[in-house]
């Protein structure tokens, strides 16, 4: 009988599309599972192997639920917006719309094609008008509460792409994409008001149960730190009066008398007017120099320090000494207040920074016991028990912690300090200066200003005929009909606002909008969210750990002040699959020529031995470079499935069988061990699906296929127990290899006589704790590494005796060929006996 997996996976597809198996649907008294993926961006290469990884991880989860009594959700959409589009756009003349459409079937065709069991009477795409009309609807919300806004802020702006880019699209200066030059820019741009809701971010993350690596990156990211504010004043000199206050925030104030410089970003206010006219050639050439520079590359604790001095002093409250004032790229104005006191001996950056200028060093913490004067080598970062301060004038000899208190309520009393909570988080800048993307719905009148357009004039849509022209220019600038509109207040003429989103305003809603995506009256359903929310299991790539966590976990808390939805945290557990890389250990991508087409591979083995092998190479979080071997493997423990339900009976040359049953079992004891294996896999293979073992759980499934084969033709196949196996080993393997095992279900039921019913609405099967605990066991032997044997004892046997019985097998005998053991191991606590030789 043959499996033929093109046939039998088609056909199953059409069944559960048409029948709607899959629609996820809110029963009385019944638990339930919302099953997210992170929703993928169309890209016009469609699906490479690596991209399958997760889906098929949340698609096991979410089958293996169903099964175990759980109301699942498990939807997909497209997140279709973005700069990729409309980059393939201006290189081929094609509107990205089209393109965008035209992607987004072959991914649906793919991911159909690999029998995922998503909801698809939910799917969204970003570019719908529907969807558009309440992302803006939403912004227009949290502009009227104030948490949408209009600041001038330093960018990373590249002229050739004609828009601002993340830090984390610009590499070594230039866009990821296409390799052009960047420069920090100051543009009017809007902004949302992230840093509102910083407290909330950083507390919240206790109620999530996240990747320990993935809350660091959120906690590093928010960067909640409490200190001080202190207020340096700057010294008169030849070219300036001296008087302008530089506010600096430290979490050490214990070390302020060890402030021997300051340092302030080279975007910093003053800089322009402290700086000396000896020292404005040097200083003007290191901030146009630093304009190149992301600030992921400025923060870098790799790169050599550099900076310039500009010519003017600070003065040092603690102690009125004068300190030269510095610029360097390691100092950010977006961050604190963009200037620091340097203070080199107990700051490795400052340390760093001092040495290579020559600026000198002041020991002011120290351990209990450390000579004042002691040389230094690095940096004294550390704050431990019993430090005392040295070098700080009343203060020296009180520790380190009383001392900091005591420095900053003395400066408090002259206006010069205050306690603060500062943090690394900044505002959310959103403004991108192209067309492909949701346009921000708000009109400019030189009368009225900034005025929202008006909730029943939404959707604002982008014209469907807009041509890209000169590089750089967006082309709603050059659309009249788009640009130019009457101001809703004042009925003047007025010009519409040509930036639109960045696509993370996109992404930070979409699970809520899959409850009720052909709503019309409101951006969701609050009862469903009720009935539904939160995520209870979120997937997708480690590279996602900060922004689209943090920007969904904002907006979550935004909506709920608003009063569309009741939880604090959208996703309540989180999991990072691994990334598949190319054969060569490089990222897949269609340039390299490393992409691995799952059309070919599932023309060639079929969907489920796909899906069972990304889950079989290795622990599915982990990933790693592709390997086509042990794909064959698989494919032939699916067609071993086929054959043991199918044909219990069949004789084939080479079955290890042949019709006898295996040396030292009777017809009784065969059952035994029939149903024990069974039982045993469906215990431990169940621990594997709730621990998401993926890989485990596939390899447990192989070993009970290879059991059962050897009992293939004898006289207990096809007896109870034999069906009981068959029936566990198909409930097992069905959230995995969903297709094969449903068209072995089918079949199985209709040879019985039994009504039809789908095997992924059965109920997942109990185990028996008697027939897992029986008291046999087989052990696996080996004679100098290679599998000689099995042997079925009884399992509370000791070595001597287990060792007296293998040695009395015919197989072993004739695999020592008359040679004496030289040693017998018993490894993995006795469930495998390998005998070495000479």
């Amino acid at each position: 009988m043959a499996y033929d997996h093109l046939e039998i996976e088609a056909r199953w597809q059409r069944y559960w599309d048409e029948h709607g198996t899959f629609r996820a649907t809110r029963r009385s008294g019944r638990p339930k599972r919302y099953v997210l993926d992170m929703f993928p961006y169309p890209s016009g290469v469609g699906l490479h192997v690596g991209h399958p990884e997760g889906y098929t991880a949340t698609d096991i989860m979410a089958r293996a639920w169903r099964m175990r009594g759980y109301d699942v959700l498990h939807p997909m959409g497209w997140d279709a917006f973005g700069l990729p589009a409309e980059q393939h756009a201006i290189e081929t003349g094609q509107h990205p719309a089209g393109t965008t459409a035209n992607n987004i079937a072959t991914f649906k065709r793919q991911l159909k094609m690999l029998g995922f069991s998503y909801d698809w009477s939910r799917e969204i795409d970003t570019t719908d008008p529907g969807y558009v009309r309440w992302t803006q609807w939403i912004f227009l919300q949290l502009f009227r509460r104030g948490l949408a806004y209009q600041a001038t802020v330093p960018v990373n702006w590249c002229p050739a792409l004609g828009t601002v880019l993340a830090n984390e699209e610009v590499v070594d200066g230039k866009s990821e994409r296409g390799g052009h030059p960047v420069y920090r820019t100051p543009l009017r741009q809007w902004m949302l008001k992230i840093t509102a809701y910083a407290d909330r971010l950083a507390e919240d993350l206790a109620l999530v149960d996240w990747p320990e690596g993935t809350l660091t990156a959120q906690r590093r990211w928010i960067g909640r730190s409490e200190g001080a504010e202190i207020v340096f004043t700057v010294a008169p000199d030849d070219h300036q009066p001296g008087g302008d206050e530089v506010r600096v925030f430290t979490t050490r104030p214990d070390t302020l008398f060890g402030a021997t410089f300051m340092v302030l970003a080279p975007e910093h206010p003053l800089v322009a007017r402290l700086t000396a006219p000896d020292r404005k050639a040097a200083v003007d050439s290191y901030v146009y120099q630093t304009r190149r520079e992301t600030e992921i590359e400025r923060l870098s604790t790799e790169r050599e320090k550099t900076g310039v001095p500009i010519g003017a002093d600070a003065i040092n409250p603690v102690n009125g000494e004068r300190v030269p004032i510095w610029i360097a790229d390691y100092v950010l104005a977006s961050y604190g207040t963009g200037a620091i006191m340097a203070v080199p001996a107990h700051d490795e950056r400052d340390f760093e920074f001092a040495r290579k200028f020559g600026l000198p060093i002041r020991r002011v913490v120290a351990a209990p016991g450390t000579p004042d004067d002691a040389p230094m080598d690095d940096a004294y970062a550390a704050h431990t028990e019993g430090e005392i301060l040295v070098n700080s004038g009343r203060f020296s000899g009180t520790s380190a912690d009383e001392g900091g208190r005591k420095i900053v309520e003395w400066l408090a009393s002259q206006d010069k300090a205050r306690p603060t909570v500062t943090y690394r988080v900044r505002d959310w800048l959103i403004s991108r200066q192209r067309p492909w993307g949701t346009p921000i719905p708000v009109i400019y009148c030189d009368r009225d200003g900034i005025v929202p357009v008006p909730e029943e004039q939404l959707p604002v849509l982008l014209p469907d005929d807009f041509v890209y022209g000169a590089k750089g220019e967006n082309p709603l600038l050059n659309h009249p009909e788009f640009l130019n509109v009457t101001c809703p207040r004042c009925g003047e003429p007025a010009r519409r606002e040509t930036d639109t989103m960045d696509t993370f305003v996109d992404s930070s809603w979409y699970w809520y909008r899959y409850l009720s995506p052909h709503t019309n009256d409101a951006p969701i359903d609050k009862p469903l969210v009720e009935r539904w929310c939160p995520v209870d299991q979120c997937t997708g790539g480690a590279e996602h750990a900060v922004m689209h966590l943090l920007y969904s976990r904002f907006f979550t808390k935004a909506m709920r002040d608003i009063g569309l939805i009741h939880e604090d945290e959208p996703f309540r557990r989180l999991f990072n699959q691994g990334q598949i890389l190319g054969s060569d250990g490089e990222r897949m991508s269609k340039s390299r020529g490393n992409v691995q087409d799952p059309d070919a591979l599932v023309g060639r083995y079929g969907a489920d031995t796909i899906r069972l092998f990304l889950m079989f190479m290795g622990p599915w979080d982990q990933g790693g470079p592709w390997s086509p071997t042990g794909i064959g493997g698989v494919f032939r423990f699916l067609n071993r499935v086929w054959t043991l339900a199918l044909d219990p009976h069949g004789q084939e040359p080479g079955d290890p069988a042949s019709g006898q049953l295996p040396e030292g079992e009777d017809e009784s004891s065969a059952r035994r061990a029939i149903r024990a294996t069974a039982h045993r896999t469906l215990k431990v293979v169940s621990g594997d699906y709730t621990g998401f073992r993926f890989n485990t759980m596939v390899a447990h499934l192989m070993e009970l296929a290879n059991t059962l084969f050897r009992y293939r033709g004898t006289v207990v196949a096809g007896d109870p127990e034999w069906d009981e196996a068959i029936r566990l080993m198909l409930l097992m393997l069905a959230p995995a290899a969903p297709h094969i095992t449903e068209e072995l279900w089918s079949r199985r039921l209709a040879e019985a006589g039994e009504d039809w019913s789908s095997i992924h609405s059965e109920e997942w099967p109990m185990v028996d704790e008697t027939a897992a605990a029986a008291d046999t066991r087989e052990v696996p032997v080996q004679v100098n590494g290679k599998l000689r044997d099995r042997v079925v004892v009884p399992a509370g046997i000791g070595e001597i005796e287990l060792e007296q019985v293998i040695l009395a097998r015919d197989r072993i005998h004739a695999a020592l060929g008359g040679r004496e053991p030289d040693r017998v191991i018993h490894a993995s606590g006795g469930r495998l006996v390998n005998i070495v030789v000479r």
